[in-house]
């Protein structure tokens, strides 16, 4: 069944989830990264609470019915792109998983996304959860960027359709600047910028309160959220702006109208300054935040001169962005002139240094925008699970075929710790990078690993003694056989420059059949 449905995609975001079928070119059903739940003050009512399996365990709320519960506290399990809280975002997939996709989880594989510089205990616990409490048959776990990358071929900007480039997401909670070169993403290189919507929608509602217009206080930062959403634009320069708001007011400056949620009434702001004040910061960020004072295009500047010197000249060419962040009118424009300033002001350097002797050839500095950029990661994603590449990607664990793997720290590499003395059935979770940009899971988890809270991370090849029978989970005494794969993936061996390591399944099953005949 799971070869014949298409497989899900959810992109689990810090403000809200993305989650549809692959192959639409849109997600079926956007939602808040929010749960709200029933939560006692005290600490006896807490711990019966999480002991107790039943009716209580139930009585939840994801997305915008969270929101509308004022009875329950609201809890966002997602922080900073990050998932923190572990117990509430299992209970969040379930609800998505059963309420909004309505599929049963072992007839679809599982397409979810990770941000960049996500720790390897971090993918092991949602390969978990995935795993044991939703038994789905197989599981690929994306880097966001690589998808993003992927979703900026439809743009008419790209010429050649490649997985080289730097991506700038932005959304809620998190703004990143990621290289990929090849479909690799550069991990030494990425760069976190403390700004991101949430932040401009904070610094509007400063700027609403410092005027003390008539906004209830409790729905101040609603509001500045849809005034952002509604009116804000880049703008080219500052002081001309101030300006041009100066000399004709009555042109530039909009009405918003609101209505109160406690007696009804309606409420009118002149929405001024505030339109090009918001995400200024993003080229201004001393604004909002006296302890950063680098624009965006000083760092995604920063960001490729720290890659190598042969990747460079692809990642100014093809600058990506991604998230609803970077959908501000006129976002891609101010960023591609500032960068090219920047770029040619160190040309030009090199030239006065060098007494001209020195001819630099000029860098082609592209953004590139396109109509899927608010959705682009959920859209990448959707865009290659549906392809005929998906045949090749899920990995099938036979008995006594695949050793057990341990995460590289810090890297998305996995590399075999030892080799079994006798061919055994292995359950455990498989995370291999595959040809770019994929990296499919498909297995089960050990029941060393049923524990989450741990200290480290612990695999089931180091915990087995050699010789010993197997003694598999009671709910895999019967595992579903796994799907014949007609042509299975070439991998190869082989570091990258930022240290990690790639495998290729095919000189790994060699060197298993070269070790049992031994």
């Amino acid at each position: 069944m799971a070869g014949s449905l298409p497989p899900c995609v959810v992109d689990c975001g810090t403000g809200y989830t993305k989650l549809g079928y692959a192959g639409n070119t849109e997600p079926q059903f956007i939602i808040p990264s929010c749960i709200a739940i029933r939560e006692s003050a005290k600490v006896v009512d807490q711990a019966q609470r999480r002991v107790l399996r039943g009716v209580d365990d139930l009585d939840f709320f994801i997305g915008d019915e969270a929101i509308d519960k004022p009875t329950y506290a609201t809890k966002w399990p997602i922080r900073h792109g990050i998932i923190e809280d572990w117990d509430l975002m299992e209970r969040f997939m379930e609800q998505v998983i059963f309420k909004y996709l309505r599929a049963e989880p072992e007839d679809h594989y599982f397409l979810m996304t990770e941000p960049p510089l996500n720790t390897p205990e971090n993918r092991e616990y949602l390969a978990e959860i995935m795993f044991e409490s939703f038994n789905v048959p197989g599981l690929y776990i994306a880097v966001q960027a690589v998808l993003a990358l992927a979703a900026s071929w439809t743009s008419r900007q790209v010429g050649e359709r490649t997985l080289t480039g730097i991506v700038i997401d932005s959304g809620d909670g998190v703004t990143h600047a990621i290289p990929v070169a090849e479909g690799y993403v550069i991990g030494s290189c990425i760069k976190h910028i403390p700004i991101a919507g949430r932040d401009i929608t904070y610094f509007m509602q400063q700027l609403l309160r410092e005027r003390e217009v008539g906004i209830p206080p409790e729905q101040s930062l609603e509001t500045a959220k849809a005034i952002k959403e509604k009116y804000c634009y880049i703008c080219p320069d500052i002081v001309k702006e101030f300006a041009k708001y100066d000399v004709d007011p009555q042109k530039w400056i909009k009405q918003y109208t609101g209505i109160n949620a406690v007696n009804q009434k309606k409420f009118i702001i002149d929405v001024g300054y505030e339109r090009f004040l918001g995400p200024e910061i993003f080229f201004h960020p001393e604004f909002a935040n006296p302890d950063f004072m680098e624009s965006i295009s000083d760092v995604v500047d920063e960001v490729i001169q720290s890659c190598p010197i042969d990747v460079r000249r692809p990642l100014y060419k093809n600058v990506v962005l991604s998230g609803g962040s970077t959908m501000f009118r006129d976002f891609g424009r101010r960023l591609q002139r500032d960068l090219k300033r920047v770029v040619d002001a160190r040309l030009r350097l090199s030239e006065e240094l060098s007494g001209g002797r020195i001819k630099p050839k000029p860098v082609e500095v592209q953004v590139i925008t396109h109509h899927m950029q608010r959705y682009a990661v959920w859209f990448g994603g959707s865009m290659l699970a549906s392809t005929h590449l998906c045949s090749f990607c899920w990995l099938p664990l036979a008995a006594g075929v695949l050793p057990g793997l341990s995460h590289q720290e810090g890297l998305r590499g996995v590399r075999p710790q030892h080799l079994p003395p006798q061919p055994r059935l292995w359950s455990h979770v498989l995370v291999a990078a595959l040809t770019p940009p994929f990296q499919w899971c498909r297995g089960r988890c050990a029941s060393v690993l049923q524990t989450r809270r741990r200290p480290a991370p612990v695999h089931s090849a180091r915990a087995v003694v050699p010789g010993s029978p197997a003694k598999p989970s009671p709910r895999l005494a019967s595992p579903r056989p796994p799907a014949p794969l007609s042509s299975p993936p070439e991998l190869r061996v082989h570091r990258s420059n930022s240290g990690g390591i790639q495998l290729r399944l095919s000189d790994l099953l060699q060197k298993t059949l070269e070790h049992g005949a031994k």
